[in-house]
């Protein structure tokens, strides 16, 4: 696990598309961002009823970012951001059971789902909450902000946090499934997965969008399936499939997708065939 830390100024398908995909935080929005963002969000609607079984790295983020907060923090106010089936905010309720929780999701399918367990929740886009500013005391968000503009999320962060609130995120850094790339590589020229953002332009993104007392930390974290086909199924239940751009249009040949199960033994352990999820979590305070 590395650390980072910073303060102002200071910067530290498969058979067919791209498996995940994220906005830079400060690169414009594509002309497509809002078809992908649709994909994104109908391959989530889909995955809504197992979600919660095969999110194993995001029930470990979770509880991971929980953990950091420190004892004296006591948010009368959450906003879950990107609540997806409510796991986080069960836990954030057991922690602080008289908070006011609200949750937002751009899949339809996963408010409906997490509803229960917030005191509201709503569909919307994180990167522009229909909310008023200076609502939250603690602004929480599990492994979302990878598919969203960074930037424009944290400014939304920002804006609806109160002076003296909390960010406590997590999102996916850039060695996010690189045994997939290195397997596919020498395949096709076709993109597989993408680039998530490093931990400096985490940083400059909070920076840029006012907050202060900057920590970062990062963990790479593998999982290990018996074969490709069940580690890719295991991707494809948590909704992270098929919603990039760049990738094929037409499915894989058999003799292709021998070479890449080949490619991607040179990866096994004892364990099994990983699959590794670099685990970015940010914490920053507002003044």
């Amino acid at each position: 696990m590395r650390r980072f830390s910073a303060h102002r100024n200071v910067l530290p398908n498969l058979s067919s598309n791209t498996v995940m995909s994220a906005a830079s935080p400060h690169t414009p929005r594509p002309a497509d961002a809002e078809p992908l963002k649709q994909r994104v969000c109908a391959a989530f609607d889909r995955a809504a009823a197992t979600y919660d079984e095969a999110a194993i790295v995001q029930r470990h983020a979770c509880h991971a970012l929980l953990a950091h907060l420190a004892p004296e923090t006591a948010p009368a106010h959450i906003l879950d951001a990107g609540c997806g089936t409510g796991f986080g905010a069960r836990i954030l309720r057991q922690r602080w059971p008289q908070a006011h929780i609200t949750g937002a999701d751009f899949a339809p399918t996963m408010v409906e789902r997490a509803r229960p367990v917030m005191d509201e929740c709503f569909t919307a886009d994180i990167e522009a909450l229909p909310l008023p500013a200076q609502q939250f005391d603690l602004w929480w968000s599990n492994m979302s902000i990878q598919w969203c503009n960074a930037a424009a999320v944290f400014a939304e962060a920002r804006r609806t946090l109160r002076s003296g609130g909390r960010l406590a995120a997590s999102t996916l850094g850039p060695e996010t499934f690189h045994e997939m790339r290195e397997a596919f590589s020498g395949i096709d020229t076709y993109r597989h997965t993408l680039h998530f953002n490093e931990p400096d332009a985490i940083i400059r993104a909070l920076d840029d969008a006012g907050f202060r007392q900057i920590e970062l930390w990062r963990e790479q974290r593998p999982i290990y399936y018996p074969d490709l086909k069940t580690l890719l199924r295991a991707i494809k239940a948590i909704g992270a499939q098929n919603v990039g751009g760049g990738g094929r249009s037409s499915l894989m040949g058999r003799a292709a997708w021998q070479k890449v199960e080949a490619a991607y033994e040179r990866f096994r352990t004892a364990e099994g065939l990983p699959a590794t999820y670099d685990i970015i979590f940010a914490c920053a305070a507002t003044i």
